[in-house]
């Protein structure tokens, strides 16, 4: 059996499947996915701002509120009409966007899975002609433990000798019955779970990585530079009282750089396919949405995955607390490592001013009832 860890480095390699390419199907069937990626986050955004606008607008959870109607009314500094406007055009941009990515982007083919599966095998399988040595540096004799468990758990003795299955063979060619090298099955499961989770969970974790990078340091480089905020991002401050379909209330140039052009290099830069893609701008234009709700909502899971909220985001719209709270739309990441998350009490501060809103209703209507008379 000590043979068998040189033997493992030289038996041959299972070879590799041969496949043919035709085109990937789209993931609806009478709506390419061309049109898919540029239309889906914008329905996105309506149906959940809908939602959310029917909550609002018929207080079905006023417990909930981190504002009440009255500061909507008194302190927001545009109007419904002009957060509606400037979002529409946002989104005309955004489209945009997406039409000259899904232009750069490759034709999307299927046909190489089983053989992309394969290439992560044979990975795996090299990666055990490490194991002996390995256990070596621990005074584990590979080749003994492997001997004495090769009848009653041969896959495992395989792994153990370096990754030598002589008894694994198939049939590469049924006619002139040439026998090969197999994969053990355990080989291609692991194969399957590197391929079609592990990788693609790693490409969402790059692109939500960067494009909360991007957009923490150009959202707090527009409070910063006094000209970059009066000029563009005050725009979006207008709303001291946020509602979810003010989620993208910008001003144009600052809705491009900070939202579309960061989830652009996101997703160019993870390697995600179009599919993915769409994925990914769905789900962060959601989020986005959720985080301007103005409800802290405890059954709603976008809430409770991050410390990254509507209650979170809610504060950095206050004039207290508007040099805080910087990280959007994902993780604080970045808050906390440069120290710039909030810190305090705010109980205090949400109270004064639902007083104050009330308090300022309450005199409009008095010197309205006042001039009637």
């Amino acid at each position: 059996m000590a043979s068998n860890l040189t033997t493992a480095a030289a038996l041959p390699l299972p070879p590799l499947p041969a496949y043919t390419l035709t085109e990937a199907p789209d993931a609806i069937s009478w709506c390419p996915d061309f049109y898919l990626s540029a239309i889906a986050p914008v329905v996105a955004y309506w149906v959940v701002s809908l939602i959310f606008h029917v909550i609002d607008m018929y207080d079905v959870f006023p417990q909930y509120r981190l504002h009440t109607p009255a500061e909507i009314a008194q302190r927001n500094r545009a109007t419904r009409f002009e957060v509606f406007r400037d979002v529409i055009i946002q989104q005309i941009i955004q489209i945009g966007m997406a039409i000259v990515l899904g232009y750069t982007d490759p034709p999307q083919m299927t046909g190489h899975e089983d053989y992309d599966v394969a290439v992560w095998a044979t990975r795996v399988r090299l990666a055990q002609r490490a194991v002996p040595a390995v256990l070596g540096l621990v005074g584990i004799n590979a080749a003994t433990v492997s001997k004495n468990m090769a009848l009653s758990h041969p896959l495992l003795a395989g792994a153990l000798a370096g990754g030598y299955y002589p008894s694994l063979s198939t049939s590469l060619d049924p006619t002139d019955g040439t026998v090969v090298s197999a994969f053990a099955t355990w080989e291609l499961m692991v194969a399957k779970a590197i391929y079609n989770i592990i990788i693609p969970a790693i490409q969402f974790a790059i692109a939500v990585s960067i494009l909360d990078t991007w957009q923490y340091f150009l959202h707090r480089g527009m409070h910063m530079n006094k000209w970059l905020y009066t000029k563009f991002h005050s725009r979006h401050h207008r709303l001291y009282v946020p509602y979810a379909y003010g989620a993208l209330y910008n001003h144009p140039v600052e809705g491009f750089l900070l939202d579309t052009l960061g989830a652009g290099l996101a997703y160019k830069v993870a390697g995600l396919t179009a599919k993915q893609g769409i994925v990914f701008f769905i789900g962060s234009t959601i989020k986005t949405v959720d985080d301007h709700c103005g409800y802290a909502l405890p059954w709603d899971p976008l809430q409770h995955l991050t410390g990254n909220n509507a209650t979170y985001h809610d504060i950095h719209h206050q004039s207290w607390g508007i040099k805080t709270n910087f990280s959007q739309p994902f993780f604080t990441f970045w808050d906390r490592v440069l120290g710039t998350i909030w810190k305090g009490d705010t109980s205090l501060k949400y109270e004064r001013s639902r007083t104050n809103a009330a308090n300022f209703l309450e005199a409009e209507a008095k010197k309205e009832s006042a001039k009637a008379q």
